[in-house]
């Protein structure tokens, strides 16, 4: 199947939400959206605007040190998966805990997807979203559906 590359350039981290919000309307249970890029390339700002998007009202912040968070108060569940510190190796129980974040129930995004290699599960992979800094708060976003 063919895919679909855009490429947008944001000036703010309202720009940048913006972007994903407009991805995130698209989305539907069982869609997983890859975010790649280096630290500070704004993946967690770019997924809060998808989550707001979503309808998510709590909180969106990084789930960098517990992995995953789960946001249930939106228009479908979401789950928002850091695998940053996963870069050694998926080890015995994540991939479990993988499985259920990855839930045909909920829509998916996952931060540093490329550490985990082949080791996430079968995926219906929506996008695969590439942030890159551009300098102070300038962001190129593409997007590959």
């Amino acid at each position: 199947m063919p895919t679909a590359s855009t490429t947008i350039e944001t000036a703010s981290a309202a720009e940048t939400e913006a972007v994903a919000a407009g991805l995130a309307r698209t989305l539907g249970p069982g869609d997983v959206v890859l975010v790649s890029g280096d630290l500070g390339t704004g993946k967690t700002t770019f997924v809060r605007g998808a989550c707001r998007a979503l309808g998510v009202k709590v909180p969106v912040t990084s789930p960098t040190f517990t992995i995953a968070r789960r946001y249930e108060d939106g228009r479908v569940p979401v789950s928002h998966l850091d695998l940053f510190r996963l870069a050694d190796g998926l080890g015995d129980e994540e991939p479990d805990l993988l499985d259920e974040e990855l839930g045909p129930d909920r829509v998916a995004f996952v931060e540093w997807p490329e550490v985990a290699g082949d080791g996430l599960p079968a995926l219906h992979v929506a996008a695969h979203v590439r942030l890159e800094h551009r300098g102070g708060d300038r962001r190129r976003v593409v997007v590959e559906r």
